[in-house]
């Protein structure tokens, strides 16, 4: 973990309760001991279907037993999300019952007086998506960006739904052409806490600011709504400095685990 800046324990309680919450929306979720586990009847996707723990959580053998099965009956990867500060003795648990650390990834916040004003590339404007056409062009653009092969009814419903609940959607697109260059969102605040999220960009269109403007833009309106802790996960050292760019720091850190299934 990035040790120039740390934050009580408490914002992590505040961001793993954030986490939990979340997972309601658009999914069928289940409590299962200490887990509450979540999966997304429309996608497959890894990152649509996991479980966070309970804060200080000390899982018996059988909960993880009743929380693989679950998985397993719904044809998904037995998979958490979560911050280890906030549930030390969860790791232990899961890796004496065959789980696998996926990856530590930096868990970034930003000061609510501390986030610069990144202007938009050249060529490029960004927009609030809100009608069916830059919903589909933001689920294009986001999908592309993170390898995904089609563009479906359900990413942009999952998009309008984000909007009726509360959240915003960004659309970054090509002044001259239309074209759809990238897309960002959060979902509806809970508690003052926010997720900025699926920071996506087409490749062509990369090394550009378009993340770091999409970024920036997506954290002052959250903080102008009210949003006292607005936080986001790097994948990767580069991304963890475009973040940076935009007013973030390191904090904490979010564990990816799972269990790959024999057969």
């Amino acid at each position: 973990m990035n040790p120039e800046y740390s934050v009580p324990l408490s914002i992590d309680s505040r961001i793993q309760s954030y986490l939990r919450a979340s997972l309601t929306a658009g999914r069928e979720t289940a409590r299962i001991g200490c887990f509450l586990a979540s999966s997304d009847p429309t996608s497959t996707n890894v990152y649509r279907n996991y479980a966070v723990p309970d804060d200080g959580a000390n899982p018996a053998p059988s909960e993880i037993s009743w929380l693989v099965d679950w998985y397993a009956q719904r044809s998904r990867v037995p998979r958490l999300e979560y911050l280890p500060r906030a549930a030390p003795k969860i790791e232990p648990a899961l890796v004496l019952s065959g789980f696998s650390v996926e990856a530590r990834l930096p868990l970034m916040i930003c000061k609510i007086d501390g986030v610069p004003r990144l202007g938009c590339p050249e060529a490029i404007e960004i927009l609030s998506a809100k009608d069916e056409v830059t919903l589909k062009a933001a689920a294009y653009a986001q999908n592309e960006a993170y390898g995904e092969a089609n563009t479906t009814e359900a990413d942009v419903t999952r998009l309008r739904r984000i909007i009726q609940s509360g959240g915003m959607v960004l659309l970054a697109r090509d002044l001259l052409t239309g074209e759809p260059a990238g897309a960002g969102l959060y979902s509806a605040p809970i508690g003052g806490v926010v997720e900025i999220a699926a920071i996506g960009v087409r490749p062509r269109f990369r090394r550009r600011g378009i993340a770091a403007a999409l970024t920036s833009q997506l954290t002052r309106t959250a903080i102008e709504s009210g949003v006292l802790i607005p936080f986001l996960m790097a994948a990767h050292s580069a991304e963890e400095c475009m973040y940076a760019r935009a007013g973030f720091v390191t904090c904490s850190e979010i564990l990816h685990i799972s269990k790959l299934q024999a057969g």
